[in-house]
């Protein structure tokens, strides 16, 4: 079972993102509204791929807030 964990990955990627009002709490800069999609592969084959919209910061990339479809 030791092996199990260095087979299986996930990986967040940004589909589409576009200007939102506000700033980021942590280093004030712009924030952004991005479609994300989050898909975990195990041995190179994906698994699990589910899609949310997020609020990130464009300087430091900070996930402000989450919405799950």
């Amino acid at each position: 079972m030791v092996f199990l964990c260095f087979l299986v990955d996930q990986q967040r990627r940004v589909r589409s993102s576009k200007p939102a009002a506000g700033i980021c709490s942590r280093c004030g800069a712009c924030a952004r509204v991005a479609d994300m999609e989050t898909a975990t592969r195990f041995c190179y084959v994906p698994v699990h791929r589910r899609s949310w919209r997020a609020i990130i910061c464009t300087f430091c990339g900070a996930l402000l807030k989450s919405y799950y479809n």
